[in-house]
């Protein structure tokens, strides 16, 4: 059972009757679930996941305080803690992990504000540009058990993936990249007897093309160490992550340079079948000027290429 199943079957088992026992007239307004930080709102905790900040326990979501009280959210947090100390042979955190609490009761515009720096979702085109993903990852992961009142739902759907115009300046910034570090300094940094530079330039490229991937299957990257797991459940380009870890786990030489060419290809192919350039070229630099073009925004497009970056 990996934390998020636990936390769902907490809920059923020892929350849910809880709340309909003690806080019937609050269930109204009331989202229940599990996402935000922790590779359990991912789905990707293993053993190992155990060995810190891992218990039975879910995110208990209030409206602002004019429709759910202080009073009434310190009987909830006092009910919450009140729970089985102990759920199917895993034992509940009695201290505060670093960085504040993951689960209990929280308020839904303090979570989102903290997360994505907005209390309702809606955020600037600068905060789009600039936000690292991982934090939008967070905001959009796991699983919302219920959502009487809607907002967190809400919330949760503004934020489901960039407006399109910030994809295509992100993609294009990212395009770039991966030209200027995979399909140019590898292998001239090989060339002026750089070895230690060329694996900077590889490690810089396979960053921007996962980056790319992700960014072409409308999917946030999340926090590195969990990265090549997710770019294995992409629902497309998910076979570049092979290719990709050979890039970074290899020394610099033909087979590289072969590798880099044939991800650029494919990422390259992706970004023509969704119709974001109509250039045959096979220099991703074009190709990231072709995609930078595609953005409506005027403002947006005239910004250098690398500002989403």
């Amino acid at each position: 059972m990996n934390g998020l199943e636990l936390s769902r079957d907490f809920f059923e088992s020892c929350g849910r009757p809880m709340l309909q026992e003690k806080f019937p007239e609050l269930l109204p307004f009331l989202a229940v679930g599990l996402f935000g930080s922790g590779s359990e709102c991912f789905g990707y905790d293993d053993g190992l996941s155990r060995d810190h900040d891992f218990e039975p326990g879910f995110c208990l979501f209030l409206p602002e305080e004019e429709i759910v009280g202080r009073r009434q959210e310190f009987l909830l947090e006092r009910a919450y803690a009140g729970l089985p100390k102990e759920f199917r042979g895993v034992k509940r955190a009695m201290m505060l992990p670093v960085g504040g609490a993951r689960h209990g009761v929280l308020r839904t515009a303090e979570f989102f504000t903290k997360t994505v720096g907005s209390a309702n979702g809606a955020l600037t085109t600068e905060q789009w540009l600039t936000l690292p993903e991982q934090a939008l990852a967070e905001a959009t992961n796991g699983e919302l058990f219920f959502d009487n009142w809607g907002e967190v739902s809400r919330i949760r759907e503004q934020l489901a993936f960039f407006p399109e115009d910030v994809r295509c300046k992100r993609l294009a910034g990212r395009l770039l990249l991966m030209a200027q570090a995979g399909q140019y300094n590898v292998e001239r940094c090989l060339g002026h007897g750089e070895p230690a530079a060329a694996q900077l330039a590889a490690i810089e490229f396979a960053d921007s093309a996962s980056a790319a991937a992700f960014l072409l299957a409308r999917r946030y990257r999340p926090y590195y160490k969990w990265r090549f797991r997710a770019l294995r459940e992409l629902p497309l380009l998910s076979e570049l992550a092979l290719p990709l870890e050979q890039i970074l786990t290899t020394p610099c030489d033909e087979e590289k340079l072969r590798l880099i060419e044939a991800i650029c290809a494919a990422v390259a192919a992706e970004v023509r079948a969704q119709g974001l350039a109509e250039t045959e070229s096979g220099e991703l630099e074009r190709l990231a000027y072709a995609v930078n073009d595609r953005v409506r925004d005027p403002k947006l497009r005239n910004l250098h290429i690398l500002a989403a970056v």
